[in-house]
């Protein structure tokens, strides 16, 4: 039986062909900390300088695309003269109230759907078909049921995160690995006990990282709750701007709603971390 030669690498020949390869964009590679945010830096400051081109040149006219030091100006303005900060309070405090009332009985009402598939099948065809439904069509019938208050922007958050929350959260515990659950049997635990001490400990990861992508739904819906029948909020400052064309106060708005967000989102990411930092292991 004759012995396996040793294999010699192609960039070992003396005559293999070599391919230059640019080592940022070789899949799924990871890179430094300090890259990553450069480049998230470098996209915001090539959009901003498109944005500058396109508006000081007179390509698009100041009536349609304020330029972004009119932007910023007028956002000064905002907090100096119209009490915005009451505004973005407002909006922050309706975003918390839908989120979380979704939140507590959408993630139980999930674990029981993920955990006995007698629930499952009783409410995922309905949970399935509304998760469909735009938050936005039901504004019409939270008006005449909730009236323009506070409960009708705080509903319309509540539908679109919900319905969302609830199918997510039984995915994520009905994928539970089973070797647990069944050494968990072995060991002498009742059905409770399985769903207490293996399925949520193990699902809770999962569920605190969709929480986190469904916040971030949650401002969206926010604003259509705040575009009819709303004296605060930026939803309604950005239609009293829309009204007047003030693209800039606009611009300025929906940039306040997306740096919101991003630190809503990294606030999430930290906690998750820290409550969950066993499941990276």
């Amino acid at each position: 039986m004759s012995k396996s030669q040793p294999v010699t690498p192609p960039e070992a020949l003396p005559d293999a062909p070599r391919r230059w390869h640019n080592p940022l964009m070789v899949p799924l590679k990871a890179i430094s900390a300090r890259l990553r945010i450069g480049l998230g830096v470098a996209f915001f400051v090539l959009f901003v300088a498109v944005w500058a081109l396109v508006t000081f040149s007179g390509m698009v006219s100041p009536t349609f695309l304020a330029d972004p030091i009119t932007m910023l100006q007028q956002g000064v303005s905002l907090f100096t003269e119209y009490n915005f900060s009451l505004d973005i309070g407002m909006t922050v405090m309706r975003v918390l109230a839908g989120f979380l009332l979704a939140a507590l009985i959408g993630v139980p009402l999930g674990i029981m759907m993920g955990a006995y598939k007698m629930w499952e099948a009783f409410l995922e065809p309905f949970v399935s078909f509304c998760r469909y439904l735009p938050a936005s069509a039901f504004v019409p019938l939270l008006i005449l049921w909730a009236g323009i208050g506070e409960m009708q922007k705080i509903l319309v958050i509540f539908i679109g995160s919900f319905f969302q929350i609830v199918l997510m959260v039984a995915v994520t515990v009905s994928s539970a690995r089973r070797d647990l659950v069944e050494a968990a049997y072995t060991l002498g635990c009742s059905n409770r006990s399985i769903v207490r001490r293996v399925l949520i400990p193990g699902a809770a990861p999962g569920i605190a990282e969709l929480l986190r992508l469904v916040l971030g739904w949650a401002w969206t819906y926010v604003i259509v709750a705040e575009l009819i029948g709303s004296e605060s909020g930026i939803g309604h400052m950005i239609v009293d701007s829309q009204a007047l064309l003030n693209t800039g106060q606009i611009i300025f708005g929906i940039i306040v709603i997306g740096c919101i967000g991003l630190v809503s989102d990294y606030l999430f990411k930290v906690a998750n971390r820290r409550l969950f930092a066993w499941s990276n292991l």
